[in-house]
């Protein structure tokens, strides 16, 4: 009997090496031996839609132009970290390239477990990176990650809704003002809200209440100073127009292609998912704006190269071109339209639907009032999210309508304690 436990136990730790990429990598398919394979590990991506995409129209040209394989494995945020930590304090470093969130970029900076990249990209000279995500992409003076897939947050309507549009109000130049009105009209008419934001804890509402908070003049993540009092107050006035199903919504897109909600401010690139499929049926439009201009939070992700990468040769080679300004609008638009963040990708948008989600998705990041996430000054940024969810909850939801400023406070506290 102590025989099968020890082998039990043996087992177990042998599956969760595997599982973490110390020894072989799990990806398409079984990864064939010699130092052409690229092991390329993203967080972005994760939708089975995106990952098709990426395998047929991004990674298969590469491979057939080059004689390189791309093993193309998408995994969360936590886990990439927990198996970069792994691969490097053990010596059995299996992966390549790294696709991490702006948010989470400096611990892979201050662990060591990527390479600078500066002069690589120096040589690079027909392609220029957006300077927006510098503070979290680079570190004293040189560049660990190339940004990749930005985003901000966009209005999305079913033209469904445009008959309760309060009078003299523009789609297109609307404030957070006429967007609540829209929001309690519809409710009216319908007899059923049909607004939407995420209600899953953890997931993006932090961030939708982030760009209202800054379009009335807030920082982010502030949650009872006076702009984002006000912000709040936004979301009070039209506590009854969310759709019924709200804390059932971990993504907008499922609702707004359901026709289960009618309106929404949510990631651009989701946005554009749903716009293309149908764009007859739907309206978008850059974020509302408040007293402080059109508020957004903007992010991205970010490639990396892993320090003692086995196929480091093979892994700048694939950045060079899948960092291409025809490639990133290729990119961009084939996986719903994230902004393209390199300068001379624009003279390659042209006027298909996802076109229309990118060049309103620039004119957010370059003329609002933006954000980045800033992941790195908390210990924790899932529980900052979920301060912000409680908040929306206890106090919106399920509140009377008016600010309750002793829990803003007391939420307040919470962040404070988070703070690194």
């Amino acid at each position: 009997m102590k025989k099968i436990r020890i082998m039990s136990m043996v087992i177990a730790i042998v599956f969760l090496l595997v599982s973490l990429g110390v020894f072989a990598e799990g990806a398409n398919e079984a990864t064939p031996e010699g130092d052409k394979t690229i092991v390329l590990s993203s967080r972005l991506w994760s939708t089975p839609t995106e990952q098709k995409f990426i395998i047929d129209e991004i990674i298969k040209p590469f491979e057939e132009a080059t004689g390189y394989r791309v093993n193309f494995q998408i995994l969360d945020d936590d886990t990439l970290l927990q198996r970069a930590e792994l691969q490097t304090t053990t010596g059995h470093v299996s992966t390549d390239i790294v696709i991490a969130y702006n948010a989470r970029m400096a611990e892979w900076i201050d662990a060591g477990y990527i390479v600078d990249m500066t002069d690589t990209i120096s040589v690079w000279n027909d392609r220029t990176f957006s300077t927006t995500f510098e503070d979290t992409t680079n570190k004293n003076g040189k560049q660990y990650f190339i940004p990749v897939g930005a985003d901000v947050y966009l209005l999305l309507a079913n033209k469904k809704a445009l008959p309760y549009l309060p009078a003299g109000a523009d789609v297109q130049n609307l404030t957070w003002a006429e967007y609540a009105e829209w929001a309690n009209n519809v409710k009216t008419g319908e007899g059923e809200g049909k607004a939407v934001v995420t209600g899953v804890p953890m997931k993006s509402l932090v961030y939708q209440f982030g760009g209202l908070a800054l379009s009335y003049g807030a920082g982010f993540p502030e949650i009872n100073t006076p702009g984002a009092v006000e912000a709040w107050k936004v979301f009070a006035s039209m506590k009854d127009a969310f759709i019924k199903g709200v804390f059932s919504v971990d993504n907008c897109t499922n609702p707004m292609l359901r026709g289960e909600s009618w309106l929404t401010v949510f990631h651009n690139a989701r946005a554009g998912q749903v716009y293309s499929s149908n764009e007859t049926q739907y309206v978008v439009a850059p974020a509302p704006a408040g007293p402080a201009g059109i508020g957004s939070i903007a992010g991205c992700s970010g490639y990396a190269i892993m320090k003692d990468a086995p196929n480091a040769e093979g892994a700048i080679a694939f950045l060079e071109y899948i960092t291409r300004p025809d490639i990133q609008v290729l990119l961009a638009k084939g996986t719903g339209g994230f902004i393209p963040p390199v300068q001379e990708a624009i003279e390659y948008v042209g006027n298909d639907p996802q076109d229309e989600i990118i060049t309103k998705a620039i004119s957010v990041l370059e003329n609002g009032v933006v954000s980045g996430v800033p992941g790195g000054d908390f210990q924790d940024w899932g529980a900052v999210k979920q301060v912000f969810d409680d908040v929306f909850k206890d106090m919106i939801i399920n509140g009377n309508g008016s600010i309750d400023m002793a829990m803003l406070d007391a939420a307040n506290d919470k962040l404070n304690a988070l703070r690194k």
